[in-house]
């Protein structure tokens, strides 16, 4: 038992830290008679391992009964937008260049093989963050993407 317990935390030292969402909204797109209707959820995510940035994620939610179970499979589209709400602080690990890539937000989009992805890249020379949303299924992925940049400015009141 204490072997599991060392595994799983090494496990989850090794991921990451990734951020959790908070659902700000949703429209609904398409009505169905059982289940719930398909629609746009819009939801909002402070980077983990940047001090004030919140980047917000669009993307399509599949309904009916299949939706209503977690059974049905997500379509690939998504938007984000990131902005620095406050004054940003970068680790040492983000300055130093070994973050590039970071993987700071996941979202599960079908029952096993597919999920929404935000990836985290730093732009030293314009000193600028890059986040980059797609969505990755184990056999094939989707060229279907969005990007938001964030410059690092000094904050003002």
């Amino acid at each position: 038992m204490k072997y599991k317990t060392l595994i799983f935390t090494a496990l989850m030292l090794m991921v990451g830290r990734v951020a959790q969402a908070e659902q700000i909204g949703s429209v609904d797109t398409v009505f169905k008679m059982f289940g719930p209707d398909h629609k746009i959820v819009v939801e909002a995510f402070d980077d983990p391992d940047v001090k004030n940035v919140t980047c917000y994620v669009s993307r399509a939610k599949t309904g009916g009964i299949k939706g209503g179970l977690g059974l049905a499979e997500d379509t690939s589209d998504a938007a984000i937008s990131c902005q620095q709400v406050g004054p940003v602080e970068l680790s040492d690990k983000i300055k130093n260049g070994k973050a590039q890539g970071d993987v700071v937000f996941q979202k599960r989009t079908s029952l096993v093989f597919k999920k929404l992805q935000v990836v985290r890249f730093y732009d030293a020379k314009r000193n600028t963050l890059a986040y980059l949303a797609y969505s990755d299924k184990v056999v094939e992925g989707s060229p279907k993407n969005a990007i938001s940049a964030v410059p690092i400015m000094p904050w003002r009141e």
